[in-house]
């Protein structure tokens, strides 16, 4: 079974989370940011991975440490669960329409963190989350697993419908990109027979 478990604790924040990769979708995700709670439940439902997750920050500063450090985190745990990379996709993408909104979301596990955002949000908070923190989270999260991760809002009416089209396409992407090819189990998937982590 690909799993990890994992924490860290800074004078910021303080994270615990395990993951099952071949899950069934099932989740505990604790957060002190409500909005940001659904949106990590959806990606777990939707890309059918087992988390677990508890999540303390130093909301009396903002939020950013928080949600970018949560990032980094299942980041981490998704690159330790993966263990060698053989066998894997290793490259993922989505396009997830959800009611007014459609959001793209593009991911290789490379070895090397990249962030391409791209998406206009109308609203400073949807709900209690800072809009603004949406980039730093993938950054974290890109940061964390060492890959390329291209995200885009491509249009939509509602902040709460566009983010969470991302988040949607986010899970689909790296359920693909992490899925196995029976045709390739034991073999690296890169031409120099390494994949950096």
């Amino acid at each position: 079974m690909r799993t990890a478990k994992i924490s860290r604790k800074t004078k910021e924040t303080e994270i615990e989370a395990k993951l099952n990769i071949d899950g069934k979708g099932k989740y505990k995700i604790k957060t002190p940011i409500g909005f940001f709670t659904h949106m990590l439940e959806s990606f777990a439902k939707h890309g059918l991975f087992d988390i677990q997750l508890n999540v303390k920050g130093d909301l009396q500063v903002d939020q950013h440490h928080t949600v970018e450090d949560t990032g980094i985190i299942i980041g981490q745990a998704f690159s330790k669960a993966l263990g060698d990379r053989k066998g894997i996709n290793r490259a993922g993408y989505f396009i997830f329409p959800m009611d007014d909104a459609l959001a793209i979301v593009a991911i290789d596990i490379s070895g090397r963190p990249y962030l391409n955002f791209q998406g206009k949000l109308q609203r400073r908070f949807c709900g209690d989350f800072d809009t603004d923190l949406l980039e730093d989270f993938f950054y974290g999260f890109s940061t964390g697993l060492e890959a390329n991760v291209a995200v885009k809002i491509e249009y939509g009416r509602s902040d709460h419908h566009k983010i969470e089209a991302l988040f949607k396409a986010f899970a689909k992407a790296m359920k693909m990109s992490c899925s196995k090819d029976k045709r390739a189990l034991k073999e690296m998937p890169s031409t120099k027979g390494l994949i950096e982590k």
